[in-house]
């Protein structure tokens, strides 16, 4: 959903609660690793040694990846538990939009951990993502790993389909730089 301002908390309290018993926008679940479609994969170090991978899992359990200033997630304390239910809110090019989504599954082992969510029907694009955070016991390095596919769901992303991809890599980025901030500022402490 587009506004013109910067939605109310009472507006994204309802877009939420609307938002809950949506299907998703696509199917199947698990399309990441059986779609023929484009697929966007990013994978950056962010730390060093298993105190940093504990560190990240825990940032990318409160969501520190879409802490970003120009998006947002709500509610601010969702877990990550398959079900759940979140908006994203993006102010980009004076306007903003709400995009609903649900935790779809976990991923993970003693060294890596991540979940995926899916769009619903009330989101710009249609599709699934997967953040991943992972610990290389040879070299010790910890990284963070997006993994999205997607493709216009709405008119307007339709149309905009060369700001919406320039948008897609600028969270790529930016959320990148979160996690990084996050796992080095609290080995700093």
């Amino acid at each position: 959903m587009f506004y013109l301002t910067r939605p109310s908390p009472s507006t994204i309290a309802r877009f939420l609660k609307t938002s809950q018993d949506l299907p998703l926008s696509y199917g199947p679940v698990g399309i990441l690793e059986t779609t023929a479609r484009h697929v966007d994969d990013q994978t950056v170090t962010i730390g060093t040694g298993r105190m940093d991978f504990e560190r990240a899992t825990q940032e990318l359990r409160s969501w520190t990846h879409f802490t970003l200033g120009w998006v947002e997630l709500f509610p601010r304390d969702a877990t990550i538990e398959p079900g759940t239910v979140v908006a994203v809110l993006i102010r980009h090019l004076g306007f903003w939009s709400l995009n609903g989504c649900r935790v779809l599954y976990h991923v993970g082992d003693d060294t890596r951990f991540g979940f995926a969510y899916g769009t619903l029907p009330n989101h710009a694009e249609a599709g699934e993502e997967l953040f991943v955070v992972a610990f290389d016991p040879v070299t010790e390095a910890v990284t963070y790993r997006i993994r999205a596919v997607s493709w216009p769901y709405a008119l307007l992303a339709y149309l905009g389909q060369p700001i919406v991809r320039y948008l897609q890599a600028r969270f790529r980025r930016d959320s990148s730089t979160a996690m990084t901030r996050a796992v080095r500022s609290r080995a700093a402490i």
